[in-house]
C-alpha cells in the first residue's frame, strides 16, 4: 500500500513518467524579521502579544511554504516557522513535563531540557492548527514532521518513569493520539524524527516498539516516514526494516555516502528518503553534481521507490544557501526522471565493478 500512498504526492501535470518524490526534512531558515519578532514577543516590557506573534508566524509559515512552492517541491512544509527546539516544542505541549533553564549541549549552544516530573498526557493539539494553515496557503501536498517518541523521553530528564523505555511507550501513545487529529484535518504525509535512535542504537527494540503504537489505526493512506540521522546506521540495519513505516529518511551526503554500502545486503525493502545535499555546508551544491548524488540512491532502491531531500533540516543556513540547495536538487530528480523515460538510466541502478 505504500507504493500507492506514495502516488498520491504526485502532481497532476508532471512532466515525467517516472516519478522521484522531491521534499524537505522539516526545518528552514526563518526570516530575519521573524527571529527580531520573537524577541519583542518574548520581552515583558514590549506590548507584543499573542495576537501579533500569531500573524507573524502565520505570515513566515505562508512566505516558506510558497517558496517551497517556487522551488518545485513535490511536498512543502512550513519550515517549522512556529517552532523552537525539536523537543522543547512539544514538551510545552504535553502534561507531564516542566522546564528549569537552558542546559549547554556543545559550544555556545544552550538547549531548554526539560524534565518529565509526572505521568505525561495529551492535552491541546500540538500540530493540527499549523498543518491546517499551511494546507490552506499551498496547492502543495503538506508533510508534518513532528519529534517522536523516543527522542522526547530520550532528551529530557526522567523523575517519573522507571525508565526510559516506559516513558516513550507512553509518550507514544500520545503521538498517536495526535497524528489521528492530522489525519482527520487531512494530512496525509508524516515524518517521525528520531535522531536520538542513532546515538543510542542498542534501543532500536524500544523504537521499534513506540512505532507499533504509533501506527496503530492510521489509515493506508498516510504515508508514514522515519528520519534517522547522526549514527552508525549499521547498528540498526536490518532491524529497522521491521518498523511499520513506509519510508527512511537517511543522512548520507554528510559523510560523502560512505555508509550507503550498509543497505545493500540484505535488500532494502522500505522507501528511501536519501539525503542528496549537505545540510551542514554553506554551499549550494550544482544540479550534475545532485544528480550523482540521486544516482546513488538509485542502487539501492529503484525510482518509483526513491525520495530525495537534504540531509536534515536547514534552518541554520543562510536562505539564499537553502533556496538554491532546494531548487537545484528539484531540477536534478527532474533531468533524472527525463533520463530514465529516454532509456538512459536504469532505473535501479548497480555499483561498478571492484575490477
Amino acid at each position: 500500500m505504500s507504493q500507492q500512498a506514495r502516488e498520491q504526492f504526485r502532481r497532476e501535470d508532471h512532466e515525467n513518467e517516472t516519478f522521484v518524490l522531491t521534499t524537505v526534512v522539516g526545518s528552514y531558515p526563518k526570516p530575519t524579521w521573524l527571529n527580531r519578532v520573537r524577541e519583542l514577543y518574548e520581552d515583558p516590557d514590549h506590548g507584543f502579544d499573542d495576537e501579533d506573534w500569531a500573524e507573524a508566524t502565520d505570515d513566515a509559515s505562508r512566505l516558506i511554504a510558497n517558496e517551497h512552492e517556487r522551488a518545485g517541491l513535490d511536498v512543502v512544509v512550513d519550515g517549522e516557522m512556529r517552532r523552537t527546539e525539536m523537543v522543547e516544542y512539544f514538551a510545552h505541549r504535553i502534561d507531564g513535563y516542566q522546564f528549569n533553564g537552558p542546559v549547554k549541549v556543545w559550544g555556545h549552544n544552550y538547549f531548554d531540557k526539560p524534565s518529565v516530573v509526572s505521568e505525561v498526557r495529551y492535552g491541546e493539539t500540538w500540530l493540527v492548527d499549523e498543518y491546517e494553515f499551511t494546507a490552506g496557503v499551498t496547492e502543495r501536498p503538506v508533510k508534518v514532521p513532528i519529534t517522536g517518541p523516543y527522542t522526547l523521553a530520550n532528551w529530557s530528564f526522567n523523575e517519573a518513569y522507571e525508565d526510559t523505555e516506559a516513558l516513550a511507550y507512553d509518550l507514544a501513545d500520545l503521538v498517536n493520539e495526535e497524528i489521528e487529529k492530522l489525519v482527520e484535518a487531512g494530512a496525509r504525509y508524516i515524518q517521525i524524527d528520531e535522531p536520538a535512535l542513532a546515538t543510542t542504537p542498542d534501543d532500536h527494540a524500544i523504537v521499534g516498539g513506540c512505532l507499533e503504537r504509533i501506527a496503530k489505526g492510521i489509515p493506508d493512506d498516510v504515508y508514514l516516514g522515519l528520519h534517522v540521522c547522526y549514527g552508525d546506521y549499521s547498528r540498526i540495519y536490518p532491524e529497522i526494516l521491521d518498523y511499520p513505516v513506509d519510508e527512511f529518511d537517511l543522512e548520507l551526503a554528510n559523510g560523502d555516502y560512505d555508509q550507503l554500502d550498509v543497505f545493500r545486503e540484505p535488500e532494502f525493502t522500505a522507501n528511501l528518503a536519501l539525503g542528496v545535499t549537505d545540510a551542514h555546508d554553506a554551499r549550494v551544491e550544482s544540479v550534475p553534481e545532485i544528480k550523482e548524488n540521486i544516482k546513488r540512491g538509485l542502487e539501492i532502491v529503484p525510482a518509483d521507490r526513491l525520495t530525495v531531500s537534504p540531509d536534515c533540516g536547514l534552518k541554520l543556513l543562510p536562505r539564499n544557501v537553502a533556496y538554491g540547495k532546494t531548487k537545484n536538487m528539484v531540477d536534478a530528480a527532474r533531468e533524472i526522471e527525463a533520463e530514465i523515460d529516454a532509456g538512459e538510466l536504469d532505473t535501479r541502478l548497480r555499483p561498478a565493478s571492484a575490477d
